[in-house]
């Protein structure tokens, strides 16, 4: 079974590329979380997580959720973490949370995909895009087969700058940036609701037809990128940028 998480696709073209190698079933955390499903899922083999990098991390929500969920006959587990340029010190974490959970762990791989934080940085031209895209599938596959082989991924860099960021910067990083008290609508908004329905934490609302947020964002970026007009900001950090989405 392969579990993933993604705020705008990238988690889920991933997922579905490493199923069409591995024939195994495909399954959105997110709709889990959004319908606050934490019912044992029947694994029996082996198990793949497919999820984003969040300040060095998975996502803390997501943690939290498989803290939660109960994974019936789930034996060997695999980590696959689509990044902006690198994990840091992610495995340890993951190994940790395999060791709570009594899975096999089997390793932590990264995968280099177009970053969709547009809070801190602009995309590049669709050119370059494609071209990250392009150079991430053979290390997709090559996942892939180690998953079939049943193999150990190789142990990711691990360095101090590695564990600084996975350390103390994530935790920095959650407390100071992590918030959704910035976002904010524009009048070009057209009331389609489809903010709301992207929300995997059901943080937004729909009010006179317009989108509130409250306090539980990962700052996943769905609401966002996925807006069809383009009519979502968070402060001044977004305007005017490109938007990223996996489609």
């Amino acid at each position: 079974m392969i579990l993933y998480f993604s705020g705008t696709g990238n988690g889920k073209y991933i997922a579905n590329r490493i199923a069409a190698v591995t024939s195994d079933e495909v399954v959105s955390i997110n709709d889990k979380m959004k319908n606050k499903d934490t019912q044992e899922i029947e694994v029996n083999g082996n198990l793949v997580f497919v999820l984003p990098t969040y300040a060095w991390r998975i996502p803390r929500v997501v943690r939290k959720w498989i803290l939660n969920t109960t994974f019936k006959s789930a034996e060997n587990v695999w980590f696959v973490m689509s990044c902006g340029g690198e994990i840091g010190n992610a495995a340890k974490y993951n190994k940790e949370l395999c060791e709570q959970k009594n899975f096999v762990y089997k390793g932590t791989a990264q995968i280099v995909m177009p970053d969709n934080y547009i809070l801190m940085f602009k995309l590049p031209e669709e050119k370059k895009l494609q071209e990250i895209v392009e150079k991430a599938n053979p290390v997709i596959d090559d996942i892939a087969k180690q998953i079939v082989d049943n193999r150990e991924f190789s142990k990711p860099r691990n360095n101090l700058y590695d564990r600084f960021m996975s350390g103390p910067v994530n935790s920095m990083f959650y407390s100071m940036y992590v918030k959704s008290d910035k976002f904010k609508v524009s009048d070009k908004c057209i009331g389609c609701g489809k903010c709301a329905k992207m929300c995997p934490l059901n943080n937004i609302c729909m009010q006179d037809g317009k989108p509130t947020w409250g306090k539980e964002c990962t700052q996943c970026m769905a609401c966002i990128s996925y807006c069809p007009v383009e009519a979502i900001d968070y402060g001044k950090k977004t305007a005017g940028k490109r938007r990223y989405r996996m489609e």
